[in-house]
Parts: C-alpha cells; structure tokens; sequence
C-alpha cells in the first residue's frame, strides 16, 4: 500500500465517521509502510488509543473475536489471553500484548495537522457535531480568508468562497506530509463575492478578545503584534475591533 494511498483512506474514513475518532489496529498498521506511519505520528495525525478489548483469537482456523482478558503488573500489561468457549481442547489462549495496540485518527487532528503545516492559528470556532473545524486565517498577497474543513461526502477545505477537495491539495511523499499553499493562497486571492465563512461583528470581538487573552496569559509581551499578524491586519485596526461598542453613549451634557 503506498503512502498515498494510506493518507487518501484515513481522509475517507473520516468523512464517512462525520469526523468521529476512528481506530487503527496493530495489525493493520504493520500492512503500511513504515515512513507513512512514521509521519502521521509525528505530526500528530495518528495517535495512541486505548489498548483493544477484543481481538481475532489464534487458538485455531476460527479465528473468532472474543473478548480479551489483561494480566498488570508495574503499572503495565503483562500479558493478555482470550478463554475459548467455542471447543472443549482449547481453553486458555495467549494473546500477544502488541496486537492489543491501537491508534485513532479524527477530523480534530487533521484540522491540527493541517494547521500547523500551514503555520495557521486555530480560533477554536469548531462544530465537530455538525463536521465542521476551523483551521485558521490564511494570508494571500492581497486578501486573507478563513480555511474551513468540512466533512461530508468527503473532506473538504472551504475558503473565500471556494471549495476544494482535501486530498486534492494533501500529500503524503517520502515520509512527509505536504499541503499545496501555493493552490489555496490563489484561491484565497480570487475570492467569490457573497461567499465565504460567516462571522457577525459581535462574533469576531469576541474571538480577539480571547485570543489576546490567552497570548497575555502565556506572558506573551507583543500580544496585540502576535494577534494583528494572524489576522492580517494593523494593529490599530485590531485594537478598533476590540472596543466593545456597544456601551451606551455618555449623554450629553445640560448647560
């Protein structure tokens, strides 16, 4: 199975789970090839889940799913077995503890993924029930635009106005993965009128403000330059959209 490949079925895998965490088994991920494994570990696409409950017994040509049973010691597994109920020559069956292993992909960590290979900032505006995470504001040469990731017959990116297939502009090659920024900042300079993400005023105020509060939380001096930048504005623009207009007018006064 090439890299490719791997990277286009835990795209559609996804989608068909509506972002839900999916699980990858052991045996599974010793069919991919080493350097597609070795990326999506470390970028965070995959991660460690909880050890399986069940798995295919190796007691004879069965191969049922039976629940398995874990023996701990120090704080770890020290080993596993299944108990056949299914023949009277077979009773306790040994499990080794590594094909217990198992790892989770999710529509969270490939927004993230997809995040930090393109240096983005996540809002955390996220509907994971609706299939839809925020990746961040991406900067072209003369507009910026949100990148939004949806599931739905497939995944999708969302940006100005424009909707591309994720697997069109993500790449797995070489053990390392690659999104196409040239093609989404060109969509982001040709923006379709009327469309886009929509965020009220109200909305957008409220989303710098926490942002400049996490950054002054985390002692982060520049925070206001940090948060302009990210946005692609000035920062007397920035602090413009933080006054909270909407305290009532000092009335005027009586001479």
């Amino acid at each position: 199975m090439m890299p490719q490949a791997v990277l286009i079925e835990l795209l559609d895998r996804i989608a068909a789970s509506h972002g839900a965490p999916v699980l990858i088994g052991a045996d599974e991920l010793a069919d991919w090839p080493a350097e597609a494994v070795t990326a999506l570990q470390s970028q965070g696409v995959i991660t460690r889940a909880r050890p399986a409950v069940s798995a295919v017994c190796p007691g004879c040509e069965r191969e049922c799913v039976m629940p398995v049973y874990t023996l701990t010691g120090a704080g770890h597994v020290a080993g596993a077995f299944i108990v056949c109920d299914k023949r009277s020559d077979i009773n306790r069956v040994p499990v080794p503890v590594d094909r217990l292993e198992q790892w989770q992909v999710s529509g969270e960590s490939i927004a993230g993924m997809l995040a930090g290979l393109l240096g983005l900032h996540r809002s955390g505006r996220d509907d994971t029930s609706g299939g839809r995470w925020e990746v961040g504001l991406l900067k072209g040469a003369k507009h910026s635009s949100h990148v939004v990731m949806r599931a739905g017959n497939g995944l999708t990116l969302e940006l100005a106005g424009h909707s591309v297939a994720l697997a069109e502009v993500l790449a797995l090659d070489n053990g390392t993965l690659s999104v196409d920024r040239r093609a989404l900042t060109r969509l982001v300079d040709q923006p379709v009128a009327g469309a886009g993400d929509v965020e009220s005023a109200a909305q957008r105020r409220e989303r710098l403000k926490k942002r400049v509060q996490a950054l002054k939380a985390k002692g982060v001096r520049a925070f206001l330059k940090t948060v302009a930048e990210e946005e692609g504005i000035s920062v007397s623009r920035l602090k413009q959209l933080l006054k909270d207009d909407t305290a009532p007018a000092k009335s005027p006064l009586n001479w």
